[in-house]
């Protein structure tokens, strides 16, 4: 199947089982912590007291969660739009593909070891291939 045809479905997809695998290692990770410390959910009410009561590798899964519902939209809506005016094509699939490898790239370190140059670098790369496809999508549009 060519670019073209499989469209961006394929990339899509890939965002929202990140999404889910984020979910699930959040929540495997704060059930086990609240567990192991004897913590009692009601005393986790507010995001203040979630804050100040699990650590930070606890707590990474949730900012990155929070990270993917910020430029992700972006990406979601900008494929939708490609899609429903039959606009896609291999460069822009070949985009979404790389914002998606460097978007997991990042889940990995921010849930992880978590070093923020290393997180900030396939952020990095990932807002560039998104914004590539959003200034072509424009200028497309403006043509």
């Amino acid at each position: 199947m060519t670019p073209t045809l499989q469209g961006l479905a394929g990339p899509m997809l890939a965002m929202f089982i990140l999404t889910l695998l984020v979910w699930v290692v959040m929540f495997a990770r704060r059930m086990s912590y609240l567990g192991a410390n004897k913590i009692d959910a009601e005393e986790l009410r507010a995001p203040a007291e979630v804050e100040a009561l699990l650590p930070p590798q606890v707590q990474s899964p949730a900012n990155n969660l929070r990270n993917l519902v910020e430029l992700p939209v972006v990406f979601y809506a900008l494929c939708l739009y490609l899609t429903v005016y039959t606009q896609v094509d291999g460069f822009y699939v070949a985009c979404a593909w790389v914002f998606v490898i460097f978007r997991y790239l990042h889940s990995a370190v921010h849930c992880s070891y978590n070093k923020v140059m290393h997180r900030f670098l396939v952020y990095l790369v990932s807002s560039v291939a998104l914004w590539v496809m959003v200034i072509r999508a424009t200028l497309g549009l403006l043509s």
